[in-house]
């Protein structure tokens, strides 16, 4: 693993009296609206082994006024998602699925119709399988967690689309995967994510959170902010589901990620490779592939009842982008694009 030098430190209030070419400036103008006393974000850009710009700034919990720090843990939503594919790929690397498994096979509780679902497909949101969310009863106490959404499903006698003839983003597919490394690994989904990604990659205070198991330390809760008015709204019906969006991390846990090559330590090449080999709609295994400034990007949003998130990598330059946030609105990858836009112009005149 290598160890990031912080070349620019965090700040919680920024002044916006700067020149117009002053790069950092015309960063913290576009962060304005973060920049008084309510929720807030935590922003980094890392290039290579430093970290060449972060700024956290309000409120990791508005009623008592905590401050977002470094190793504030935000809930990441569906940034999650590369952690359930990479979970599946340490099953393939050790025999225990292929991509061409078929649900049937691993879940005998589906119709008949999972004979035709691969794990392949369900990586990739191309299985087909209806959204969980519509099926949940308003209000269910205690929230329903992945094996509940499996059993909601399986009671589904049909689904949208032929497996493999579509794309259709499925936090239904990433819910079944994670049951999925539970069946295989005899581990709970969280145990498996703690000692099989997060203690070998030293992501030591990154949590799968399960009420009443464990617990998320600096917490930063969701909020909603309207018209001057804040409201707490951490949780909704589905955020007890792990596979399609539970995880909380930092940008301390991210950094050591990213400086790790998001888990390239942990795969053979050929599954490390798989993960950025786009297909339909440009997902790979857990991510996005694409080009952002005539660079390949990977990069996947973030996105649950009281936050937004968004993280970019460009291989080519080593350079990435996390950005977090503990408000429900807006949503933060245009602002993201911008701010790393801003960056790339900066490093292109130097």
């Amino acid at each position: 693993m290598r160890h990031p030098r912080i070349l620019v430190i965090a700040v919680l209030s920024l002044s916006l009296s700067c020149t117009a070419d002053n790069w950092e400036c015309r960063i913290d103008k576009q962060l304005a609206d973060y920049q008084s006393s309510q929720p807030g974000l935590a922003l980094r850009i890392i290039e290579g082994d430093d970290v060449v710009f972060e700024r956290t700034l309000g409120f990791a919990i508005a009623d008592t006024q905590i401050p977002v720090a470094a190793n504030t843990n935000f809930r990441l939503a569906s940034i999650t998602k590369h952690f359930t594919a990479l979970s599946i790929l340490l099953l393939i690397d050790e025999g225990r699925l292929e991509f061409d498994t078929r649900l049937a096979s691993l879940i005998p509780e589906f119709p008949s119709y999972a004979e035709d679902i691969t794990i392949r497909q369900l990586l990739q949101h191309q299985a087909g399988l209806p959204d969980y969310e519509p099926l949940v009863p308003d209000g269910t106490v205690p929230r329903v967690r992945d094996r509940e959404v499996v059993d909601l499903l399986t009671q589904q006698g049909s689904l949208d689309f032929a497996p493999g003839s579509q794309y259709y983003y499925s936090n239904s597919a990433y819910a079944v995967l994670a049951i999925i490394v539970e069946e295989i690994s005899g581990l709970t989904f969280e145990e498996f994510l703690k000692k099989r990604i997060f203690q070998p990659s030293s992501m030591n205070h990154t949590v799968a959170l399960v009420e009443g198991i464990n617990t998320v330390p600096s917490r930063a809760m969701g909020h909603t902010v309207e018209n001057g008015n804040i409201e707490e709204t951490d949780q909704s019906d589905f955020s007890a589901v792990l596979g399609d969006g539970g995880i909380y991390s930092s940008l301390q846990g991210l950094t050591a990620w990213a400086q790790q090559d998001f888990g390239k330590q942990l795969l053979s090449p050929a599954s490390y490779e798989a993960i950025f080999i786009p297909d339909r709609e440009n997902y790979g295994l857990g991510w996005r592939i694409d080009e952002f400034s005539g660079q390949v990007r990977y990069h996947h949003s973030g996105s649950t009842r009281g936050f937004r998130n968004f993280i970019a990598h460009l291989p080519e330059s080593d350079i990435t982008l996390i950005l977090l946030s503990n408000r429900g609105a807006p949503d933060v990858k245009p602002l993201g694009e911008a701010i790393l836009d801003e960056y790339l112009k900066h490093r292109a005149s130097k």
